[in-house]
């Protein structure tokens, strides 16, 4: 993966965990630095970088584009040609690939620790495919995730509670 696609990327995902349901943009990227960090980068300069046009950041802008996303500042580098980033296995490939994915997006997401939490459990989950593929399933159906969440977040009742017989 190149730098610039790593960067549009991790523009996507901070839009996500800021709960914009989009990615923000290079402008509101520019503005959250200088706000958060105290430090200013340029849309142009991000352009740039995207675009392919600069092929490098410079040490500082790699620092702080790597605080700023809160990944290793090693992250924000284009990968080596045939770089790839999954473990190569014969053995179980297709559930392999789909925990590593799991396992990753939840690293992606561990500032959201329910959504960090829930990918966690499905990776380690020993049918992973099921998990997700039960999930479909309930999504399809209307009202049935809600039902579901309402049902099993519901305070458990303790033993002293028993059921009232009915005559």
């Amino acid at each position: 993966m190149k730098l610039g696609e790593k960067i549009r990327y991790l523009r996507e995902v901070e839009g996500t965990l800021r709960g914009l349901d989009r990615e923000i943009s290079q402008q509101e990227m520019a503005r959250l630095i200088q706000k958060e960090l105290g430090k200013s980068i340029s849309q142009s300069y991000l352009s740039q970088i995207e675009s392919g046009a600069r092929p490098h950041l410079t040490n500082s802008s790699r620092m702080l584009l790597a605080h700023f996303f809160k990944v290793h500042p090693g992250y924000l580098v284009d990968d080596p040609e045939g770089y790839q980033n999954e473990l190569m296995s014969d053995i179980g490939a297709l559930e392999d690939k789909l925990d590593l994915w799991l396992i990753s997006g939840a690293e992606r997401f561990c500032r959201d620790a329910e959504l960090h939490h829930a990918l966690l459990t499905v990776a380690r989950h020993a049918d992973s495919r099921m998990c997700l593929a039960l999930l479909g399933t309930i999504l399809e159906n209307p009202g049935l995730a809600e039902r579901l969440i309402e049902v099993l977040k519901a305070p458990t009742k303790t033993n002293n509670h028993k059921p009232k017989r009915r005559s």
